[in-house]
């Protein structure tokens, strides 16, 4: 049963409260601290996407740099520097747009999205927050001369190879596949399972996929997130950290030494996420900073100043 992790309070009083599951690894892999329903799967949406990215380079996929390694995790934000990247990597494969088979979206940046609709632009789908990991994942295909029309398919090789990588971290997985927003299967998990998947790829061996994907996600935060988003902000402010973020409320991480943890909002609420994820990295042993206790307490505003915070419940743990 999940249980109150996060309260938003407006002028001293508790306006409304975030229910949810948590948990931490230590470094030796053994559990440190449950909160709430650790054990049952979830979908952990996009938080799975480093696996998937560590499934494509151990089947083929050869990323140019670091940077279109971090976009081929990312969920992008479909500001400049994103698209730039994804329409990069297919022109590398000789892949033209058409065949990626994520939804035509708009940029989730405002400013970006504003440009485009200012310059009379229709959704495209490589404007969608998964278009980088679809690229990659075309290429992943051209390289193993597999089918590139039917990719989103359960039973396509590339499919089955991510099922294998997660069930290698998890066991057997035992629960029904989802469809995530993207159109894509999602592998459910366990936040324990979750966390000990991030914990892998902080800790794997040099030249190994999970470190690769692990190195590129902390060098380009913005790249595999965009402005203000969550990974954006956490990972520069702890040495060292990985995290990665999941639609509905999902949120995942491991610092160097291998500690880790995950967590899950139970009304997909995002503002819940980071001051959630602040309080755990502190109770992880992290630097209790400025920086890392300012997202720690998020402003709640009323007419343009702050009168409140989104925190962590005090007392919880």
């Amino acid at each position: 049963m999940s249980i109150e992790l996060v309260e938003v309070v407006r002028s001293g009083f508790r306006e409304c409260v975030h229910r949810g599951s948590a948990v931490i690894l230590r470094a030796d892999g053994e559990i440190a601290l449950t909160l709430g329903e650790v054990h049952t799967p979830i979908y952990p949406r996009s938080s799975n996407k480093p696996w998937q990215a560590v499934t494509m380079l151990r089947n083929g996929f050869e990323p140019s740099s670091s940077e279109e390694l971090a976009i081929a995790t990312a969920s992008h934000e479909g500001e400049s520097d994103h698209i730039e990247l994804v329409e990069q990597l297919l022109a590398r494969y000789g892949l033209d747009e058409d065949l990626l088979r994520c939804p035509a979206d708009l940029p989730s940046n405002e400013l970006a999205r504003a440009e485009l609709l200012a310059a009379g632009e229709l959704p495209r789908p490589v404007y969608m927050n998964c278009s980088g990991k679809h690229a990659a994942m075309l290429a992943t295909c051209l390289t193993n001369d597999w089918p590139l029309d039917s990719y989103l398919e359960p039973t396509h090789p590339l499919q089955l190879a991510v099922v294998e990588t997660l069930g290698s971290i998890s066991g057997d997985v035992d629960a029904e596949l989802g469809i995530d927003g993207c159109g894509l299967p999602i592998v459910p998990l366990s936040l324990t399972h979750l966390a000990r998947a991030f914990a892998r790829l902080v800790t794997a061996e040099p030249d190994s996929p999970e470190l690769a994907v692990a190195d590129a996600v902390r060098e380009h935060p913005y790249l595999v997130s965009g402005t203000g988003k969550d990974d954006a902000r956490l990972m520069p402010v702890v040495p060292g950290l990985m995290t990665k973020a999941g639609a509905d409320g999902v949120y995942a991480g491991a610092l160097p030494d291998g500690s880790a943890f995950a967590l899950k909002i139970d009304d997909g609420h995002e503002r819940a996420r980071l001051p959630l994820a602040a309080a755990l990295l502190h109770r992880m042993g992290a630097d209790w900073t400025e920086d890392l206790a300012a997202l720690a307490s998020q402003p709640v505003l009323g007419g343009g100043v702050r009168v409140g915070t989104v925190r962590a419940i005090p007392g919880v743990f």
